[in-house]
């Protein structure tokens, strides 16, 4: 195995030798155990001005494939999401195009049966994606009547790219509306017509201000429970058009409690990038599913896991997911909006794509001291297919970076 020189956190310069690959093997049939996303990263040109600011352009060939690896592992993909770097770089024009073609990749899937792991599965199965209101801009509209009216055109909008796709509808959740809204009453009213009229049920994604702080006060309080009274009313009112929820509050006792709460019928996709693998796990019979931009990271290990619990051996299945607990709290610690930057690393390492750049120019978003951990921890999980290729790559990194 390589050994090579990475920056500890105490910035000493130490001798680090890789473990090498786990036997983490793709599923020759669908996973059933749980339902679980992957949310996936999008890989920008590489010559492209990857810069703040800069419209995207993406590398189809290696977006799409990505797509692809992650199916062939059993996982669905959520796509279009805050790990596309929805808000952070992915203009709406970029993102229409991303959720056609992805949708329009999932369903040539399913119509050729190309991955044992997905055969007999639906569109809606493999690809879901997310509608919200990034359309406009941040300083489009203001509190009142007249700011709601064009945050409900905006979702709607996005509503009808999403459904035409054929892809799973996220409702995900909007700065705008954060903006503009005055208290519960304005979440409910824009929420219900939108959910009214879905053709088909949607996932809600109520993600916290660690992820976003621009949406602080979300479902219009502060106060978590009683933002959580509102976000269960909307669901009970509801629940026929409600396939499930994404939480991603990192607080695993209020998922246990909400997902108690809920109607029968509706999912608790965890969005716990920290304490996934016990809310995978479950207890008492009792689980959660999953919609993580984790599991784009170790999604060799998360199936690995899942095909545990399929086969009836629920230790094993938690032992996996644990081993990459540590990897997971390191890539979203804060400040953890740019968590997406490891997962783009980790792609890089493993070859998925040729450059470690992301649109936006958010692969400035960690340190090289940081990355450098994240190698360890994806390495020590097992993550990492070929310790040459992702040695050379952190290698020539830190040189680039004054570190060797």
């Amino acid at each position: 195995m390589p050994t090579l020189r990475l920056p500890s956190p105490e910035g000493q310069l130490l001798d680090y030798t890789m473990s090498g690959p786990a036997d983490f093997a793709p599923p020759s049939t669908p996973l059933t155990s749980r339902k679980v996303y992957a949310a996936a990263h999008v890989v920008p040109v590489m010559s492209a001005e990857n810069v703040p600011g800069a419209p995207a352009q993406l590398d189809w060939e290696a977006t799409l494939a990505y797509r692809h690896e992650l199916w062939s592992y059993g996982l669905g993909v959520a796509d279009a999401m805050d790990t596309a770097q929805r808000g952070m770089g992915l203009d709406w024009a970029s993102t229409k195009d991303l959720i056609r073609r992805s949708a329009a990749e999932a369903a040539t899937v399913v119509r050729t049966q190309r991955h044992p792991a997905v055969v007999g599965r639906s569109v809606r199965d493999l690809i879901a994606c997310g509608a919200g209101t990034d359309q406009l801009g941040p300083d489009s509209v203001e509190p009142g009547p007249a700011g709601l009216q064009s945050v409900l055109a905006a979702y709607q909008e996005q509503l009808a790219v999403v459904e035409d796709s054929g892809a799973k509808v996220i409702l995900m959740a909007s700065r705008a509306l954060a903006k503009v809204a005055s208290g519960p009453e304005d979440y409910l009213t824009v929420y219900s017509q939108l959910l009214d009229q879905a053709k088909e049920p949607v996932i809600l994604h109520w993600l916290g201000t660690m992820f976003d702080p621009a949406l602080t006060g979300y479902w219009g309080s502060t106060d978590v429970p009683a933002a959580t009274a509102t976000f269960l009313t909307l669901i009970r009112e509801n629940a026929e058009k409600v396939d499930g929820v994404k939480v991603s509050l990192l607080d695993a006792a209020h998922e246990k409690q909400l997902r108690a709460d809920l109607p029968e019928g509706v999912r608790l996709y965890t969005g716990d990038d920290f304490n996934y693998p016990e809310l995978i796990h479950g207890e008492d019979g009792v689980h959660s599913d999953a919609l993580l931009g984790i599991f784009a990271a170790i999604y060799p290990a998360a199936s690995a896991a899942l095909q545990a619990y399929d086969a009836g051996d629920p230790e094993r299945g938690r032992q996996i997911m644990d081993s990459t607990r540590a990897l997971g709290k390191h890539i979203f610690a804060a400040p953890t909006l740019y968590y997406k930057t490891g997962i783009a690393f980790l792609a890089w390492l493993n070859g998925h794509q040729s450059g470690f750049q992301l649109v936006g120019g958010l692969h400035s978003g960690r340190s090289l001291t940081h990355l450098a951990h994240t190698f360890v921890l994806a390495d020590q999980a097992g993550l990492l297919r070929d310790p040459q290729l992702a040695a050379q790559r952190m290698t020539a990194l830190l040189t680039t970076g004054g570190l060797t």
